[in-house]
């Protein structure tokens, strides 16, 4: 049996302060993101200012309506403990509300500034679902977003390097890395979207998006199944709920914009 060791989520400490992989991941993958995003804006000629003022305020407002997600549904908890609302180095930041938080601050940027919301969103998909696959393993430092119990013998058959097997034992029980499962189902659905939105006559001005919206939500509809720290109304998993709902918006936006707008631009024109 492997020597059960911990990774330590704390990466450098200085005096009082403490700088957490979880943090450093988060950061790694904004910024990763932002560059991407900022030489695709420039290929589609966006105006440098206003993709500066876009991110500059869109990151933010994301990651605080992620936070004020996670702690509406775990209220009951942050109730009792309110000290804890702002300790986001601890991890507890929903995707689905840096989802919803950064569109609408999107669609309300693009209206005020005349800027194509949908080439915006098609910029921003790809760098966004690589940046959840980055996130994912801010997850796995702080030993969080883990599945249901499981068995050594089976972690060891999926041939996991060992600091991994060793991180999913968590509360006295080996678990399933469901952090690993969406961390590579976004990184596939990365590759597939910055190969695929380069194909001629393939993808149309903000099916980029859509296909983003699709396939994580496809992909985290499972993942979240097999969850033990779902965030919970009543007996639905929220982010389950979220999921069905947004593929079939999307995918009802797909149908309708091919059925409908039959002359919008392609995406790589």
């Amino acid at each position: 049996m492997l020597p059960v060791l911990a990774l330590n989520p704390i990466a450098l400490k200085l005096g009082p302060f403490q700088i957490r992989w979880y943090g450093i991941f988060i950061a790694s993958a904004v910024l990763i993101a932002v560059y991407l995003a900022t030489k695709e804006s420039k290929r589609k000629g966006i105006n440098e200012d206003h993709l500066y003022d876009l991110i500059l305020w869109a990151i933010p407002i994301a990651i605080v309506c992620a936070r004020i997600y996670y702690v509406i549904f775990q209220w009951q908890y942050y109730a009792k403990n309110p000290a804890e609302i702002i300790a986001i180095w601890d991890g507890g930041i929903a995707i689905y509300g840096a989802l919803l938080g950064g569109g609408i601050f999107m669609y309300y940027f693009c209206k005020k500034h005349q800027l194509n919301l949908w080439t915006i969103f098609d910029i921003a998909a790809p760098t966004v679902i690589m940046a959840q696959g980055i996130g994912r393993w801010g997850n796995f430092m702080n030993q969080e977003a883990f599945g249901s119990t499981t068995t050594l013998a089976f972690l060891q058959k999926l041939h996991l390097p060992d600091f991994i097997t060793q991180q999913m034992f968590i509360q006295g029980m080996y678990r399933q890395p469901t952090f690993l499962y969406e961390s590579l189902w976004d990184f596939t659905g990365f590759i597939l979207l910055m190969i695929m939105r380069h194909c001629n006559h393939l993808f149309k001005q903000g099916e980029v998006f859509i296909a983003y919206l699709m396939w994580y939500s496809f992909g985290r509809f499972f993942v979240e199944g097999m969850r033990t720290d779902s965030l919970m109304l009543g007996p639905l998993r929220i982010s389950q709920v979220l999921s069905i709902g947004l593929f079939l918006i999307g995918l009802g936006l797909l149908i309708y914009r091919r059925k409908n707008n039959p002359d919008l631009d392609w995406y790589d024109n």
